[in-house]
């Protein structure tokens, strides 16, 4: 199968590289020629663990390719895959479509045979007809089918979720192309892939109440914590004890400082702004956005009352950047609005992130960055670990009890047991467990 892949971004090179791993043949178009010509020389844009090997692999084997050329690698295409930002729109939180409106009318003019036109980007409902009539409106004769197929992939395991989905949504009704995209995701079969057939609004509407129900899960654990600090409660058992029930399950139940990065946020938003569209009231979405932009302000103040209550003067250290490990991606990261409120209550900040301190300084770039934990840490008055990243979670506690200028770690992801930092004689704040003293 020849497939062209619109969008070198994190779903289309993700997905290329792994349709290509597939066997199919596949051209990444970008109209960023630096990007492209970066990616023929094996840099990647994106960190995602396992990518450069996939993409160099695939490349050299000849099944993948990348190119500025839209019109050449349509027209040889079976399938062509939109798959471009989608951000929010600046001003009223709309997803902002203009890239995909911009492809569709570039792919009308290349069109040769048929072609089964997939979107991958996550879109509101009622894109797909938009983007079919924008084709056929361009090219009257193009023999196209426009189908939806959302992406489900989780930064850090980007590639694991591709071949080994929970479910591949396909929105067409038409069976030519079912069947085409039906051969380009059989090699999934041996894994037993579920390949669920719906109408293409179905499809569209299917990726933002995912989204939006695992932002809510995340919401509603994070407000048991807060009640769990003030009933003396541990929430880490308290999400043990509720995701036992395999109604609930155990996914999505970790509290933290907020939910944040490319999808949830955005997807939230934009769902609220469909349902306003349709005079349609989401009631429990709403409350979820509200909730997560407070909770994320408020870790600020959490750091602040660990050391008792006053940041003027104090140098605070945070381990982790990014909104989740396994990935450099910053976009809407909690420690964004926490850097915001610990400056703004006079603390000075240093960090020290695995992958995302390149990434970081552009939206951070008043605070220290450093090299290691360590350094991080060193004469610091409060410790914050921010993203659970690995290399996190077994740090030599003595080593950094030393070097702090104050024993306070301020836990925002439940990394470490209060017993086993209370033993190394730190005063240790955590999420939904209270604090912990020698």
């Amino acid at each position: 199968m020849r497939i062209a892949m619109i969008g070198t971004g994190y779903v289309g090179l993700v997905s290329g590289a792994c349709l290509a791993d597939f066997g199919h043949h596949v051209t990444c178009v970008d109209n960023d020629a630096a990007k492209i010509e970066a990616l023929r020389g094996g840099a990647i844009p994106i960190f995602e663990p396992g990518l450069d090997v996939l993409v160099a692999s695939n490349a050299k084997a000849g099944r993948l390719s990348f190119t500025t050329d839209l019109p050449a690698a349509v027209g040889e295409a079976d399938a062509v895959f939109i798959a471009v930002g989608t951000p929010s729109r600046r001003g009223d939180g709309h997803a902002d479509l203009s890239y995909v409106y911009a492809a569709a009318r570039e792919i009308a003019g290349a069109l040769r045979d048929f072609t089964v036109v997939i979107t991958k980007s996550t879109v509101p409902v009622g894109t797909g007809d938009e983007v079919e009539r924008l084709i056929l409106e361009a090219n009257p004769a193009a023999d196209i089918v426009v189908a939806s197929n959302p992406e489900f992939l989780r930064e850090g395991a980007a590639i694991r979720d591709f071949k080994f989905p929970d479910r591949i949504v396909v929105g067409t009704d038409d069976e030519r192309a079912r069947k085409l995209i039906g051969e380009i995701y059989r090699p999934l079969s041996l894994n037993q892939g579920p390949l669920m057939f719906t109408g293409r609004r179905t499809a569209e509407l299917i990726k933002y109440a995912a989204n939006a129900f695992l932002a809510t899960k995340i919401t509603f654990i994070n407000e048991i914590a807060d009640l769990a600090e003030k009933v003396g409660a541990d929430v880490q058992e308290v999400a043990r004890g509720i995701g036992m029930d395999n109604r609930i399950g155990p996914k999505f139940l970790h509290a933290g400082p907020g939910f944040g990065g490319s999808c949830f946020p955005k997807d939230t938003r934009a769902i609220l702004k469909i349902a306003q569209d349709h005079d349609v009231p989401l009631r429990i979405i709403e409350a979820v956005l509200a909730v997560n932009d407070t909770r994320k302000r408020a870790m600020a103040r959490k750091v602040s009352n660990a050391l008792g209550g006053s940041l003027r003067g104090k140098t605070v250290a945070l381990l982790g950047l990014t909104f989740k490990p396994d990935t450099d991606d910053m976009r809407e990261a909690p420690s964004i609005p926490l850097v915001t409120g610990l400056k703004d209550m006079g603390a000075q900040v240093r960090a020290y992130d695995p992958a995302g301190m390149e990434q970081a300084r552009q939206e951070l770039p008043d605070i220290d960055y450093c090299d290691d934990p360590y350094s991080c840490a060193q004469d610091a008055d409060a410790l914050v670990i921010v993203t659970e990243w690995v290399q996190f979670r077994a740090l030599d506690l003595a080593k950094l009890k030393d070097v702090l200028r104050q024993p306070v770690v301020v836990d925002l992801r439940n990394i470490y047991r209060p017993e086993q930092m209370a033993a190394h004689g730190f005063i240790y704040e955590s999420i939904g467990r209270g604090t912990v003293h020698d």
